[in-house]
């Protein structure tokens, strides 16, 4: 029998758990980290399936009431930006762990559910197929602000691979961060059939692809073999940093290799220790800073994005570990 691994092979796919939270989540609205005051603006945006999409924007030096006139906290400022693009069983909510790396340097974080997850609208998400108009949406709406000098993207998962198939229409982007990227939906599927217990030969796999490729059209509509984002990594010239973890069995980090082999701009590979959803390593957050001010053309060294980040991350996640959030002032 294959179907009970058959549906779970397709909800793998395009409806996995959903990640579920309540607005309180998101910390508070204003709040202070290493001295720079940040004000969390909430945002409903539509894509151009006309579902709302929730987001949430972070800026550093903006909108922070103080109660004093005379203070520049008040004061609209344009500076760089980062769109953090989560995974596919994720939300908004895990673009959260920017925060102590981005806001100390200037850098406002503009967050939100793909379609399909979170607190969107959607009933499916598409690994990459459909969230790549997401991101559109909200590209476009950022630069319709004119409070973002430069944007960056960051993704992990479906967030990574929709980065890499955004990334060669908009060469505009300044620079991306690629966390554990696939490279086709068809090696993905293989890997995944296999393990969720599909012991077939090749040529029944074949036909369980099938199987699949016709159940995922007739649900979400879209063909999953059209996701491939290594068809466009050979015209993409953004910068960009490849990570991946060494022990990953969802997305293998062979997918990254062969990604970063073809990619076509600069490029830098990094990889870590632990599984797909292991937290990423402190080396990591430093490397992803430091990319990030060089691309973004921050104002900053690199001795004081490490000062500002070691001590923002240590009291960021003494306050996680206390279960309080963001409810706190560094």
């Amino acid at each position: 029998m294959i179907f009970p691994q058959y549906n779970a092979l397709w909800k793998a796919i395009i409806r996995p758990s959903r990640d579920t939270y309540e607005d309180h989540e998101l910390g508070p609205s204003r709040f202070r980290i290493r001295g720079v005051p940040v004000y969390r603006e909430d945002i409903e945006l539509t894509n151009p399936r006309g579902q709302h999409l929730k987001c949430s924007w972070f800026h550093p030096n903006w909108k922070f009431d103080n109660n004093d006139d005379d203070d520049d906290d008040d004061q609209e400022v344009c500076c760089p930006c980062v769109i953090y693009l989560h995974g596919n069983c994720s939300s908004r909510l895990e673009g959260l762990q920017a925060i102590p790396v981005l806001l100390p340097l200037g850098i406002s974080l503009f967050v939100f559910d793909f379609a399909g997850s979170g607190k969107s609208d959607g009933e499916y998400v598409s690994l990459g197929y459909y969230e790549k108009d997401d991101l559109a949406a909200v590209v476009e709406y950022l630069r319709r602000s004119e409070l973002a000098s430069t944007i960056g993207l960051w993704g992990r998962s479906m967030g990574a691979v929709t980065a890499l198939l955004h990334g060669d229409r908009d060469p505009s982007i300044a620079g991306m961060v690629i966390d554990s990227a696939f490279q086709d939906m068809r090696t993905l599927a293989t890997d995944l059939a296999q393990q969720l217990g599909f012991r077939i030969p090749g040529l029944m796999l074949s036909a369980v692809l099938g199987m699949l490729r016709l159940s995922v059209k007739s649900r979400a509509h879209f063909d999953i073999f059209d996701l491939e984002p290594i068809a466009h990594v050979d015209q993409t010239y953004i910068p960009a940093l490849f990570t991946a973890a060494r022990g990953d069995t969802f997305i293998n980090s062979r997918n990254t290799d062969a990604l970063f082999e073809k990619y076509a701009g600069d490029k830098n590979l990094v990889k870590v220790d632990g599984n797909h959803n292991t937290t990423r390593p402190k080396f990591l957050m430093h490397s992803i800073a430091i990319f990030f001010v060089n691309t973004l053309g921050c104002e900053t060294t690199v001795d004081a994005v490490l000062g500002k980040i070691r001590r923002a991350r240590r009291r960021f996640s003494a306050y996680l570990e206390l279960g309080l959030g963001l409810w706190f002032q560094i």
